[in-house]
């Protein structure tokens, strides 16, 4: 595996509040980019990210084999939050707010390959699109940042409801998705 300049695995910014265990997949060669909320329980336990259901239902949105994904020579994951945000009323807390602003800018100047860059949920959504007006609206305006940025809901088992709502995702914006990664190299 190659270097990486910077390793925010050693960051315990967040102590005071959390337990901190960040997880990232960083190589200077990757050329997908997934920016998500914050690593879940199962990924906090274990270390490896998107290892829950919800990253089984993102490859399958790729039509990426695990050994692909998990490959940071092709694919980076870099969180909104590094650790896990413990639990709320309605399920996972949000990401720590500190990890982006610390952390994002300098990772992303040693991200130079990077063609797409996958924007995973409302919070990844808000900091980085400009025009971001509802997680629904902001979905359905995808073309709007294509070919480089692709905004998509949270994968997770709890937004079933609004995928069975919003039948146009994976109708028209998930073939989208797929031509990408597969023009890209990195489908099954």
């Amino acid at each position: 595996m190659a270097s990486f300049p910077i390793s925010p695995h050693a960051c315990r910014h967040c102590q005071d509040k959390l337990e901190p265990n960040p997880v990232t997949q960083l190589d200077g060669r990757a050329r997908l980019l997934i920016i998500g909320q914050a690593p879940g329980l199962k990924v906090h336990q274990t270390g490896i990210p998107w290892n829950d259901p919800s990253g089984q239902r993102l490859r399958q949105w790729l039509n990426m084999p695990p050994e692909t994904f998990y490959d940071p020579a092709h694919v980076a994951i870099l969180p909104m939050g590094f650790c896990y945000p413990g639990r709320g009323r309605h399920g996972d807390n949000p990401p720590d707010p500190r990890c982006a602003p610390l952390w994002h800018g300098p990772i992303l100047n040693a991200l130079p390959n990077i063609e797409l860059t996958l924007l995973i949920g409302q919070y990844a959504q808000r900091h980085y699109l400009a025009s971001f007006s509802t997680l629904t609206e902001t979905v359905q305006r995808w073309q709007t940042w294509a070919p480089s940025q692709l905004p998509l809901p949270h994968p997770s088992p709890r937004n079933n409801l609004w995928l069975r709502r919003n039948p146009w995702f994976e109708r028209e914006l998930i073939p989208a998705l797929q031509r990408r990664i597969l023009a890209m190299g990195l489908s099954a």
